[in-house]
């Protein structure tokens, strides 16, 4: 999953980047409104975590701008405005949580893993896909019953497409879930993971849809 951290806070965005990277998620991280609303409106990303008192432009400017511009991106806001008018205003202009700093990362995650199922449309934690069982809270990944170990991308990519059972995947939006804006890429990157996970798994499970990308079938 990729997210976009706007936080202008060095020492908390810091942490929450470093807090959230071994959870499977890819971190880009901003600190003004104004380059986040660029980022989210020419960019893709899963999930935005916006905190309110930044600088260039307000983060409730910018929720509205996405929400005028039908960005449907789901967005939890962090702030330390602790008052009902404030939570009213945010929730008002469009976010779908809203977090008061100081805050537990643990709390952090959990929220977002549900606007996540939310927004994929799943009720339940827990991902299956017929004999494939991935749990987003634990990172376990069994088939047929047994765990399987997967590195970090393995999982992340995993993740991504098994959420989107039926949906072409481009090998862009692929690359950007997995890679990070400071991150270097190569060229056969992809092609490495995806034939990691077919070994692992099960080699019909990734198919190949030339000249576009990749899709995991709806399960029979």
């Amino acid at each position: 999953m990729r997210i976009l951290l706007v936080e202008d806070d060095v020492a908390l965005g810091e942490g929450i980047r470093v807090a959230l990277k071994p959870e499977g998620y890819t971190v880009d991280w901003l600190q003004d409104g104004v380059s986040a609303l660029h980022a989210l409106t020419h960019e893709s990303f899963d999930l935005a975590v916006l905190d309110l008192g930044l600088p260039r432009m307000e983060g409730l400017a910018v929720l509205k701008a996405l929400r005028s511009a039908h960005n449907p991106i789901p967005v939890l806001v962090l702030t330390a405005r602790d008052s009902t008018s404030d939570r009213i205003a945010g929730l008002d202009a469009g976010a779908d949580d809203y977090l008061v700093k100081p805050f537990d990362v643990d709390e952090l995650q959990a929220r977002m893993r549900a606007l996540l199922r939310r927004s994929f449309q799943r009720a339940q934690p827990l991902i299956v896909h017929g004999d494939i069982s991935l749990d987003p809270a634990s990172h376990q990944v069994c088939y047929q019953g047994q765990p399987v170990v997967l590195q970090r991308k393995e999982y992340l990519l995993l993740h991504q497409l098994l959420c989107q059972p039926g949906k072409v995947h481009t090998r862009d939006k692929l690359v950007q879930v997995l890679y990070g804006w400071n991150e270097e890429v190569e060229s056969n990157a992809l092609d490495v993971h995806i034939h990691h996970l077919r070994k692992k798994l099960h080699p019909d499970l990734i198919r190949t849809v030339r000249g576009v990308g990749y899709i995991v079938d709806k399960a029979a």
